[in-house]
């Protein structure tokens, strides 16, 4: 049985990788970051809410004395929710680090990290620049196990409007309809996403992968969701 950490609980894939943990087997326990109650359908005794106002607290709150072997991380903001380039840079590469840093410390064994497709510390877009940076310097930690998970669009319902991530999101829909190959290769659905970090991560502590570092593209990110 593994005992498991999750910070971006309340978020799209986030909490995919919540539901996916509580209803898992080999899962004996969740220690979930949210500044909110991170949802809970089934009222699951292994889900522990770890609360705070403020993220500042987040890393020292790690629950290190519980002995978490995986570290998932869903966290992320975007530009318009933050109000800034450098406010979501503070979320997305900052506090994503500094929740690392304390994974790390703590002992744990594999860190799952939700990316982005074309994330790219020499990109000249924010975005993927920020995600770039971020995959570097947690590879640059040396967990036994880093999983990266690179999505393409991610299909499902987002509680902040988004509108150019809506049309697309439409005209995916519409497309997966008439065929699921004609998505296969940019989009990728929210709840596969979270199955597919959990799949990952117990892999890698089930010692069904060599130590380092496993970066899942969008293809096999379809193959592990779906096992």
């Amino acid at each position: 049985m593994t005992t498991v950490a999750l910070a971006g609980s309340t978020g799209l894939v986030g909490s995919h990788i919540l539901s996916t943990l509580l209803a898992h087997p080999s899962i004996s326990s969740v220690y979930a970051y949210a500044r909110r109650a991170p949802p809970n359908p089934s009222a699951s005794p292994k889900l522990f809410h770890i609360p705070s106002a403020s993220t500042d607290d987040w890393p020292a709150q790690f629950p290190k004395e519980s002995s978490p072997k995986i570290f998932f991380s869903g966290l992320g903001t975007t530009r318009g929710a933050a109000g800034s380039v450098d406010a979501q840079r503070k979320i997305d590469v900052d506090l994503n680090l500094s929740l690392a840093q304390a994974a790390k410390e703590a002992g744990v064994e594999c860190y799952v990290l939700i990316s982005s497709g074309g994330a790219n510390s020499a990109s000249m877009m924010a975005y993927p620049k920020m995600k770039g940076e971020l995959e570097d310097k947690v590879k640059a930690l040396g967990f036994k196990h880093t999983v990266i998970l690179r999505p393409g669009l991610i299909q499902g319902a987002r509680d902040e409007s988004r509108p150019a991530e809506a049309a697309l999101r439409t005209l995916a829909g519409w497309m997966n309809k008439v065929s699921p190959k004609l998505t296969d290769f940019w989009v990728n659905d929210a709840g596969v996403i979270g199955k597919a970090a959990v799949v990952a991560g117990l892999k890698c502590v089930e010692g069904q992968r060599e130590a380092g570092v496993w970066e899942i593209g969008q293809g096999e990110i379809e193959k592990l969701g779906k096992e």
